[in-house]
């Protein structure tokens, strides 16, 4: 399999047939439908919300191979909290590197919202800046 391929793989842009790249323990795991939500370090919100489309994910990854979970959520549309803080500095470095191709490659962002914590946004997806607007002149605060 060609270095391209296997990106579009790992994106999930093509269809994997090539199992040798994959632990064990993905390879003979049921894959299918919702099994990553029962990972306890994947939460996402009810199926109300999902309906609505007012989902947000929250992945906490031990390691680099967890990055594919991360991946498939970016890739259905839902913004991503990736904490990274019980990673390996090392690792955690990779899986920035691997968010960071793929909100580049899906036209998303991908913002630091603390040490070691992203978000990872949808293109889609406006983020709202939680400033205080302008007052207005006969607010409270006007002593005059």
């Amino acid at each position: 399999m060609g270095s391209v391929r296997k990106a579009s793989a790992w994106l999930g842009l093509v269809e994997d047939n090539d199992e040798r790249y994959y632990d064990d323990e993905y390879a003979g795991s049921d894959r299918g439908g919702d099994a990553w939500v029962t990972d306890p370090r994947v939460r996402v919100a009810s199926e109300t919300a999902q309906e609505e489309g007012r989902r947000i994910a929250t992945v906490s990854p031990d390691g680099f191979r967890d990055a594919r979970a991360i991946g498939e959520l970016f890739r259905d549309g839902v913004p991503v909290i990736m904490n990274l803080t019980a990673m390996e500095p090392a690792d955690a470095k990779r899986v920035v590197d691997f968010a960071a191709g793929l909100t580049f490659g899906l036209r998303g962002s991908i913002e630091r919202v603390a040490t070691r914590v992203f978000l990872l946004t949808p293109a889609n997806t406006e983020i709202v800046n939680g400033e205080a607007g302008p007052r207005t002149e006969d607010g409270f605060f006007n002593q005059s």
